[in-house]
């Protein structure tokens, strides 16, 4: 007979929605996301009309958001999807009238492709979750300035990091940022379990770190590509310098010695 009473209770999964018309893209921040098992790719939507729809289906927990999109753009959209939960733009648009607009229509967070990594999106990602927006230090003068004349005290957070970031964390002193869906019923939320220690970087740079973290969770290199934000060729070269660092010739070579399954366990 099954016993209930020893069923695990199941841990909350963070719900994203994606919406960007750029396939590549899309596929790849979907992948990027897919890869860690607390959180879901709910929905991916081309355009803001899309991302409405959606959101109102899904329910997400965040929304990743392009600006500039065919028909509905994401700035329309906006103030819907802010709604309905938290919105970090995701995009190339670094006007200050752009960045400035967002922020007035909801926006709790704003990256600039190629300012961050992909383990700095997924730090964004979760710590919006948690109710702290991250920016791109580009655009942060734009972010704060907008925020005080709305009345919304912002400074950034001096957290400190293990390498200098193009990202900056904001704390909010004021919740006239946040939007509605600040006040909707939510689930009780779940403290994860602790990270484990890093494993031994094997000399490999941060960006060569984040490569070989992407092969490890199985993506190729038009995946990892798309993640980075980076070229096929560039992810080659990242490859053969990892191989050359980790000893190793194969994707199952590399991946079992940064997983610390290769005989002998990690070696330098």
């Amino acid at each position: 007979m099954h016993d209930r009473d020893q069923e695990l209770p199941t841990e909350p999964r963070l719900r994203v929605l994606v919406a960007d018309d750029n396939p590549v893209v899309r596929a790849g921040l979907a992948a990027l996301l897919g890869a860690h098992p607390d959180i879901e790719v709910v929905a991916q939507a081309t355009n803001g009309e899309e991302a409405l729809r959606d959101a109102r289906l899904h329910r997400p927990d965040v929304v990743l958001l392009d600006v500039r999109m065919p028909g509905t753009d994401g700035l329309t959209a906006l103030p819907e999807l802010a709604a309905l939960a938290p919105v970090m733009m995701l995009t190339y648009s670094t006007e200050p009238e752009v960045v400035a607009e967002a922020v007035r229509r909801g926006a709790s967070g704003y990256l600039v492709h190629g300012d961050f990594t992909a383990a700095e999106l997924m730090r964004a990602v979760r710590q919006l979750w948690e109710g702290r927006p991250t920016v791109s230090a580009s655009v942060a003068t734009t972010v704060a300035d907008v925020s005080t004349s709305l009345g919304v005290s912002s400074k950034p957070s001096h957290e400190s990091h293990d390498r200098p970031s193009q990202l900056q964390p904001y704390v909010s002193q004021s919740s006239g940022i946040r939007s509605a869906h600040a006040e909707r019923p939510e689930a009780p939320r779940h403290r994860r379990a602790p990270t484990p220690p890093d494993p031994p970087s094997f000399g490999l740079s941060a960006r060569e770190v984040e490569v070989m973290d992407l092969i490890a969770s199985g993506m190729n290199n038009r995946q990892i590509a798309a993640a980075c934000f980076i070229s096929e060729k560039t992810v080659k070269n990242h490859i053969n310098r990892i191989f050359a660092k980790l000893h190793t010739t194969t994707r199952s070579e590399a991946i079992a010695h940064w997983l610390g399954t290769a005989p002998g366990g990690w070696t330098r």
